[in-house]
């Protein structure tokens, strides 16, 4: 079992098949053997306790690094619920509501419209029926967007401002986020779900809440009490020879390909500070994280939040209970969507039915966009995390895998 993840246990004291959790990384060792994956860490937890941890490759392929126990990743979007944490605590903290304008924050949200019809260099706009709420940004139902989703017109005004997968923004959080609000809407706030930079602005409201900035506010509020002693926005030159290679697939080779250049942001800190999905973590360190979301707010001694927001968080705020299948507009990119709906800042298995896995009602999570995920079963207890470095994350269907492998070994 791997050091700094805290209490472990034998997989038989917990209802689990020691075996079959053994076929976790039978499967997933050959993505490696086969150069799909450089390496990966994988972790499965329950009742609080690990009682499977699994690494297998390398952190850079090419130099034969092995993938080790402080190896660090670029989490991306596994940066949200690290932000969602942070807005809440501040609701907590009666500082601002769920229902309060977006624009109370950030004034230039006041004046953004709504696409309608046109062109890209003539839109025809509408004027927004309701205010952006802060709730919308946490739902996705902002209806904002992301450049690198190239779906429709919206998407590649996104891009010809600067915003596409790969391209490091030079401005700060504040100054994106007005360049954000000058861009219209897919959709009215609320009627619709886009998966999007809704998080990013969070961020941003996160700072001017608090009078803090976010990198701050993490380490003071989150990282700090949690333990998260290698969680930041950038690698600092000390603990780079620690990062793994981030890595695409090649379509022509069916193989993986380094990413260097997109990959080497991670090395110094960046003006932009992406709550959407900035952060490098180590497997440890993020299952510090996880472990307070299984604790409804607590791990140890330290509480981050009160049960009741956790469980606020991860119902499914979908209108009727609805999957992102039928109330939004899934891409494929970070979950199935089937039996899926969206809480405050992660996915929520609405319809077990619909998803055709294992996993219950009320299981929540997310993933980033190199291929790294986790989810938290309250139901049963049981969490899993996997982390590796591949984009895009839908390359594979590891997190499917991932959830029919736990799931098979539960033995009671």
């Amino acid at each position: 079992m791997a050091k700094n993840f805290g209490v472990t246990t034998d997989a038989g004291d917990v209802g689990l098949d020691a075996t079959r959790l053994k076929s976790i990384d039978k499967h997933f060792n050959r993505y490696v053997d086969e150069g799909r994956l450089a390496g990966y860490a994988v972790a499965v937890s329950r009742h609080g306790k690990v009682a499977h941890f699994g690494m297998y490759g390398h952190k850079d392929s090419e130099t034969g690094s092995p993938i080790t126990d402080d190896t660090m990743y670029r989490i991306y979007s596994m940066t949200k619920p690290v932000t969602s944490v942070a807005l809440m605590m501040l609701v907590e903290q009666g500082l601002l509501q769920l229902t309060d304008p977006v624009s109370k924050f950030i004034p230039s949200f006041g004046e953004t419209r709504v696409w309608d019809t046109g062109t890209i260099l003539k839109p025809m706009t509408n004027a927004l029926t309701e205010p952006i709420r802060v709730w919308h940004l946490l739902t996705h139902t902002a209806g904002m967007t992301y450049g690198f989703l190239y779906s429709d017109v919206v998407d590649d005004m996104y891009r010809r401002a600067g915003f596409d997968a790969g391209v490091g923004y030079k401005d700060s959080l504040e100054v994106v986020c007005d360049k954000y609000a000058a861009l219209p809407l897919l959709f009215q706030p609320g009627s619709s779900w886009n998966y999007s930079v809704a998080t990013d602005i969070v961020g941003r409201v996160v700072e001017v809440v608090s009078k803090m900035p976010l990198d701050e506010f993490f380490e003071k509020n989150i990282f700090s009490p949690l333990g998260m002693t290698d969680t930041a926005f950038w690698a600092p030159k000390e603990k780079h020879d620690r990062l793994a290679t981030l890595y695409r697939h090649d379509e022509a080779t069916r193989r993986k390909a380094k990413l260097s250049n997109f990959g080497d942001s991670a090395l110094e800190k960046p003006k932009f500070l992406s709550g959407g999905g900035g952060l490098i973590s180590t497997a440890s360190d993020y299952f510090k994280f996880i472990r307070m979301l299984e604790g409804r707010g607590k791990s140890g001694d330290v509480r981050i939040l009160s049960s009741r927001t956790i469980d606020l968080m991860t119902q499914n705020h979908l209108p009727n209970n609805s999957d992102i299948s039928t109330f939004g507009r899934p891409l494929g990119e970070e979950v199935f969507y089937d039996g899926v709906g969206f809480g405050l800042g992660f996915s929520v298995v609405a319809d077990q039915t619909k998803t055709r896995t294992a996993c219950p009602n009320g299981t929540f999570g997310w993933g980033g966009m190199a291929s790294t995920a986790f989810w938290v079963d309250p139901v049963n207890e049981i969490s899993a995390m996997f982390f590796t470095q591949l984009i895009p994350s839908s390359t594979y269907p590891i997190r499917q895998y991932l959830r029919s492998l736990v799931y098979a070994a539960l033995t009671d």
